[in-house]
């Protein structure tokens, strides 16, 4: 089963969504209600994803996000939030999240999000993805990319997976593309991670778009 932390700072948010996630199979091995209990329970129960509010007490969700992936690159932050504002989400983000859902979406969402997010995919609320990556763009400016994008160590099916990541792509859109399986694709992105020594999905479309693969023609 895939453990899971919730933390919000109202209980009986944090409650439901702790209920809702256990009976849809997931293993909540903690909850949270303020910033400082959510890092001191990350380090106690270890889990692969947190489900994360972003206005929590003592430190906010941003700060929360950037010291648990500072502390574990494998863990997978999931934010939970009722802002959809611009400012929160690229915050979000540039902190290490890997997925963005805003609490209006529905249980069967947030439980793909969450699968999806352990998984190693990143998820986003429709609209947001866009909002992500035109960002990115804009911060890889189109004059400074390079004419040899990838590192000569990717493999050629690696660049090809790299290349679908900097459009967009979900894991599940990539396989279906390709005709791979979803667990082929996943390897690909942990095999390009290691060797371009990136810790997560959201370094790594900053790298395809900073090289150009976004415009680069598939072969």
């Amino acid at each position: 089963m895939i453990r899971v932390m919730v933390v919000d700072d109202h209980p009986m948010w944090r409650s439901a969504v702790a209920g809702d996630l256990q009976q849809a199979g997931f293993e909540v091995v903690a909850e949270a209600g303020a910033g400082d209990e959510a890092l001191r329970r990350a380090e106690a129960s270890r889990p692969q994803v947190v489900v994360l509010d972003l206005q929590i007490p003592v430190l906010g969700g941003v700060e929360v996000t950037r010291r648990l992936v500072e502390t574990d690159p494998g863990v997978r932050v999931l934010i939970l939030s009722a802002s959809a504002e611009q400012v929160d989400v690229l915050a979000a983000v540039k902190a290490g999240a890997a997925g963005y859902l805003v609490k209006s979406a529905s249980r069967e969402d947030l439980f793909d999000a969450v699968g999806r997010t352990a998984d190693g995919d990143a998820v986003f609320t429709p609209g947001l993805a866009g909002l992500v990556l035109g960002e990115f763009r804009r911060l890889s400016g189109g004059s400074s990319r390079v004419e040899e994008p990838v590192a000569p160590q990717l493999t050629d099916r690696e660049t090809e997976v790299l290349r679908l990541v900097a459009k967009g792509l979900s894991y599940k859109d990539i396989a279906e593309r390709l005709v791979l399986s979803h667990r082929t694709v996943q390897n690909h992105v942990q095999n390009t991670l290691r060797k371009l020594q990136l810790h997560n999905r959201v370094e790594l479309v900053r790298y395809a778009l900073e090289s150009g693969l976004d415009d680069a023609e598939e072969t």
